[in-house]
């Protein structure tokens, strides 16, 4: 095991050179190969599940003595259950098509010359990420699926179980034949390594940065290798004049209380002030009740009056805590500019009982995830039947949104003739 006290250059080299060579090996794997080692690792999460606990337990007492909040310490919490839906998750993909070597768009050209498109793996994938287990399980069997070779660098706060993670996916992969080195941990918290690793363009094919805007804004000013960004999670519900007060309120709580510390949980509320006097009594009741601080504008504050002033700067946070900025809006267009200028593209959605109105929502809000009647929470691979997600990108090249199988890889044209040559 490479220590932290390891030469960033060589180590980013060493790992750079093996998940080049196991790329190659990879990306011509039959769809069986990969799918027994995804097979074979999904019964092993749920097999050796206290070997995954016991580390886990580690990086839990590490962050508690570090003062984290609660919020961050439920992502990097794990359990039996959410080990239970790791596997699960591996399995969806495992059940998923191979887009690998799928010809898409086979069309005859006037000369005789059949021209299509061939899916083919991205090369050599460095996933930097913060917090949550789960996303080097998500990653790992992504990138299997898709033939890619991941370098995966977690948050030093995961690092056990992180370690351990990666451990069984190796462990799957040799056992199915398939290359260890296909998936590969940065064994240092060392941001050296993670710097070196970004500027190994010709080796690293693909940076994914997933975690706070800080760690998103240092990669993409630092790397020289094309990076596909997902900066922060400001997700808004705009409740609209028209909405069922029931519906709004319940979909509201869900997308900030039933796990606040993702990146699609709702962290602005608009609500029109036609509906405020009959939704926020009962909505802020149960927020109060679930350890929510409201902060808004006077117009909330004069309905709830223990809500804390909000600022300028509330309207662009992303909190990942039991924290909510609510505005009062005077009609359809105020939410969507609110939307467009504080807004990240991340998830956005609207309660209404007016079709027109969700149908303008849709068209006017250009977030990678538009959402009418349901909850933020569900911009999420696993819950839109991607399997699972490598991330949720808010650049518009190449992906945008959820990056699930077909997201990872690109297309090269195939050109099939019976001896054309160019005049």
């Amino acid at each position: 095991m490479i220590t932290e006290t390891a030469d960033a250059q060589a180590l980013a080299a060493q790992l750079a050179t093996a998940a080049r060579a196991a790329a190659g090996r990879l990306a011509s794997a039959t769809s069986a190969d990969k799918d027994h080692a995804l097979g074979l690792l999904a019964d092993q999460l749920v097999r050796e599940q206290e070997r995954i606990l016991t580390a886990n337990a580690l990086d839990l007492e590490a962050a508690e003595a570090a003062g984290t909040s609660g919020a961050l310490l439920d992502r990097l919490r794990l359990t039996p259950e959410r080990i239970a839906a790791m596997a699960e998750g591996v399995r969806q993909v495992v059940a998923l098509p191979d887009p690998v070597g799928v010809i898409e768009g086979m069309a005859r050209r006037p000369n005789g010359l059949l021209v299509g498109r061939m899916r083919i793996p991205l090369g050599v994938i460095c996933i930097i990420y913060e917090s949550r287990p789960n996303v080097t399980i998500d990653a790992g069997a992504l990138c299997v699926k898709s033939g890619n070779a991941p370098i995966l660098k977690g948050g030093r706060e995961a690092f056990h179980t992180n370690g351990v993670l990666v451990e069984m996916m190796r462990e799957a992969l040799a056992a199915a034949g398939l290359p260890a080195d296909a998936v590969q941990a940065v064994a240092t918290s060392d941001r050296a390594v993670m710097t070196e690793l970004i500027r190994r363009d010709g080796e690293v094919d693909l940076v994914i940065p997933r975690g706070g805007e800080g760690l998103i804004r240092y990669v993409t000013q630092n790397a020289t290798v094309p990076v596909i960004q997902h900066y922060k999670g400001v997700c808004h519900v705009f409740v609209d004049e028209s909405a069922d007060v029931t519906m709004a309120a319940d979909i509201a709580f869900n997308a900030k209380v039933q796990r606040p510390g993702v990146c699609n949980a709702m962290e602005t509320l608009l609500v029109h002030r036609a509906v405020a006097p009959r939704l926020i009594p009962e909505l802020f009741t149960r927020y109060k009740a679930a350890g929510v601080e409201l902060r808004g504008d006077a117009r909330v504050r004069a309905l709830w009056p223990e809500a804390v002033a909000a600022t300028e700067e509330d309207w662009s946070a992303e909190y990942l805590d039991l924290i909510l900025a609510v505005r009062l809006v005077d009609d359809f267009g105020t939410a969507v500019e609110h939307i467009r200028k504080y807004g990240s593209g991340h998830t956005d959605a609207i309660v209404t009982n007016d079709y027109q109105a969700s149908q303008r929502f849709i068209a006017e809000v250009g977030s990678s995830c538009v959402v009418v009647n349901a909850s933020t929470r569900f911009n999420d691979g696993f819950e839109l039947g991607l399997g699972a997600e490598i991330g949720i990108s808010t650049s518009r090249l190449h992906a945008y949104g959820p990056m699930g199988l077909q997201e990872l890889t690109t297309k090269k044209f195939v050109v099939m003739g019976s001896g054309q040559v160019r005049k």
